[in-house]
């Protein structure tokens, strides 16, 4: 069984030698703009594991986002995670689809949880190939005792608040914030990994537009343990854009529908990033269908892991 270590030992060594990358986040550095000479080193790992007639669908609907962002509208992409290679499936699809798929891989912003920094100087490396800002996630926070842990807690605070300003700063000037709404990979161990943090919310509340992104295939599979252990195989990736969404509209309709379904008992900011997250099961299990046909059409070596 190989892992993203034993397979691609190379690019992650020019990875790290390239890396600028802060492997300590406070509130001066939230914002981090990408490292272009590492880019390529990761679109060489897609170009290995992603099998030929890889896709991304939907392209005309994030050519839409793209025009309402540079219109000065606030646009969110909403995608499926199952692990952290999904970020550079996306972008190097996109780039490779035609049409204004670069225009779109460059306008993104991803919302980035600060282990990807500070847990290793690998991952931080490679996550630089992209722009981000970085939070300070709540699952972050769920373990902290808040008496014995105060000073982590205003750090989180202080973080967040920087980058919550960051994400102003930047959010109608043409850019497009990705986000992962499960706030984390999904583990097949763990159901809870698959289900929208509550916190997603408040980004639906607050931005105009948003597109949801589902993502068929794994490339990289999740183990227990350091992340540059996850095992790696070679799949057919589809990677699917859902239509623009208009984000009051959406909430509207289902705090409404919460209303009516439980005499308004129910936690209506969690209720929306699980009608997220249904949308994207749906059009996870629409596209799942469509990559097991074309699957049919060409030998697909073994799995590992």
């Amino acid at each position: 069984m190989e892992t993203l270590t034993s397979a691609f030992g190379e690019q992650i060594k020019q990875a790290v030698s390239l890396s600028k990358s802060s492997t300590v986040i406070t509130e001066q550095n939230v914002f981090q703009e990408a490292n272009p000479d590492i880019l390529p080193l990761l679109d060489q790992m897609v170009v290995t594991l992603a099998l030929p007639g890889s896709r991304l669908s939907g392209l005309e609907h994030l050519e839409e986002l793209l025009e309402k962002a540079q219109s000065g509208a606030s646009c969110l992409l909403f995608v499926e995670h199952y692990s952290n290679l999904d970020l550079s499936l996306f972008s190097y699809l996109v780039r490779h689809s035609g049409g204004r798929g670069k225009e779109i891989s460059d306008a993104l912003v991803a919302i980035a949880g600060m282990k990807l920094n500070e847990e290793n100087p690998v991952v931080s490396a490679l996550a630089s190939a992209y722009t981000k800002i970085v939070i300070y996630p709540s699952r972050s926070l769920i373990d902290l005792d808040a008496k014995k842990n105060r000073a982590e807690i205003i750090r989180s605070n202080a973080i967040n608040r920087a980058a919550m300003k960051a994400l102003l700063d930047i959010k109608t000037k043409g850019r497009i914030i990705l986000i992962f709404p499960s706030g984390t990979r999904y583990r097949p161990w763990d159901p809870a990994t698959k289900r929208g943090v509550r916190e997603i919310d408040s980004y639906v509340k607050s931005f105009d537009y948003f597109c949801p992104v589902a993502i068929n295939g794994e490339v990289l599979h999740v183990r227990p343990g350091d992340m540059m252990e996850d095992s790696v195989s070679r799949d057919l990736i589809l990677v699917t854009a859902g239509p623009v969404k208009s984000c009051a509209e959406f909430r509207e309709t289902v705090r409404k529908d919460a209303d009516a379904a439980d005499g308004g008992a129910v936690d209506k900011k969690q209720a929306v990033v699980d009608a997220i997250m249904a949308v994207l099961e749906e059009m996870h299990n629409a596209a799942e269908i469509k990559r097991e046909l074309l699957l049919k059409n060409q030998p697909t070596p073994p799995r590992n892991g």
